[in-house]
């Protein structure tokens, strides 16, 4: 069976992805972009009760039911007090390195629905007034936004409506290059979204159904450890769509797919790796086999709640993850790919 992917479908909802802030508990409005793209391409959409989405195609043989994860939460922070002099102190939200966020541009979004922007720096910023400004240690409790509002003092961010808790997001910068090049913040998951929302473009635009029911979790907790942790009842297999790690000692390259054999939780299901290794080897898909001892997915959660399945974990390959991000659309579009030829074989 011939299987196409729309590359500019695929491109188009990838960018809107990006644009759409979404730290984890910091979602609904994700989630309704998703919500709307479901009722486009018309396909049945639901939300579990911690927000994430769900969409199902029903399958030739609806005697199993095969699950696709990816999550559209991202990394981020909160606003843990509010300083004196009208500066924000943070508290993060998922697991990244401190000096990959200063400077970065980032927005406030209060509980009344106000957004106001901000700068992440250090409370040592400049050489020509801090002598340690280089090697202030970059930890949570030097760093703070600085808001773009006429501010002073506690009272004054205060009146704006900013309060402890509210969610402060990054700005993704969301760029793709005449080479494809996609890069940006966040591309962990959201290219993996795109690539589900493609799989489903494609099979609606060219009339191919999966050979078993599929239901698509979106979920929306994955950074903090627990977005698949309760999936939808009925499925047998589970495949998280999840980035791909590239670095020392891993073989993934930004054009490839990632097959992850093993990652912090353990192996995956031996016979399912197995599997989309030889359909990426029989459609010459290229790809890659590697081990993520610093990496936990989707699937991971679901084995950890107890769930009576088989997983597997494939992505494109992500490089800088958890900092500023980069893959090629060849990654993304060759993910689309694999997971068709695995849910109609």
């Amino acid at each position: 069976m011939s299987i196409t992917i729309n590359e500019s479908y695929l491109l188009e909802i990838l960018k809107q992805l990006l644009d759409t802030p979404s730290p984890s508990g910091y979602t609904a409005e994700v989630i309704r972009l998703i919500e709307a793209e479901a009722d486009k391409l018309g396909v049945s959409f639901a939300r579990n009760a911690k927000g994430g989405a769900i969409l199902t195609l029903e399958g030739q043989d609806p005697s199993k039911t095969i699950g696709l994860s990816a999550h559209v939460d991202t990394l981020g922070a909160m606003v843990r007090s509010i300083r004196p002099n009208g500066t924000l102190a943070l508290t993060i939200v998922g697991g990244f390195a401190m000096n990959s966020i200063e400077n970065e541009y980032c927005q406030i979004h209060t509980r009344d629905g106000k957004v106001y922007t901000g700068t992440i720096l250090t409370t040592h910023p400049s050489v020509h007034v801090y002598p340690d400004a280089g090697e202030f240690a970059r930890k949570e409790s030097h760093m703070e936004v600085r808001i773009d509002e006429l501010v002073e003092t506690r009272e004054d961010v205060l009146k704006l409506g900013i309060q402890n808790g509210d969610f402060i997001s990054f700005d993704a910068r969301a760029v793709i290059t005449p080479s494809g090049y996609i890069k940006s913040r966040h591309i962990d998951d959201k290219a993996s979204v795109a690539a589900l929302l493609s799989l489903i473009e494609s099979s609606k635009r060219e009339g191919w159904i999966p050979k078993h029911n599929l239901v698509f979790l979106i979920s929306n907790y994955e950074e903090v450890g627990h977005g698949a942790s309760f999936i939808p009842a009925g499925i047998e297999e589970l495949i998280a769509v999840d980035m791909g790690c590239i670095g020392d000692d891993l073989s993934c390259k930004e054009t490839d797919v990632s097959i992850c054999a093993k990652d912090s939780t353990g192996p995956y299901d031996y016979d399912m790796t197995s599997k989309l290794i030889e359909l990426a080897t029989a459609a010459q898909i290229p790809f890659a086999v590697d081990i993520y001892p610093r990496y936990g997915s989707d699937a991971s959660a679901a084995l950890r709640g107890g769930h009576d399945l088989r997983a597997a974990l494939i992505g494109p390959g992500v490089h800088a993850s958890h900092a500023m991000e980069r893959t090629h659309k060849q990654a993304v579009l060759n993910t689309a790919r694999l997971l068709a030829a695995y849910v109609t074989s």
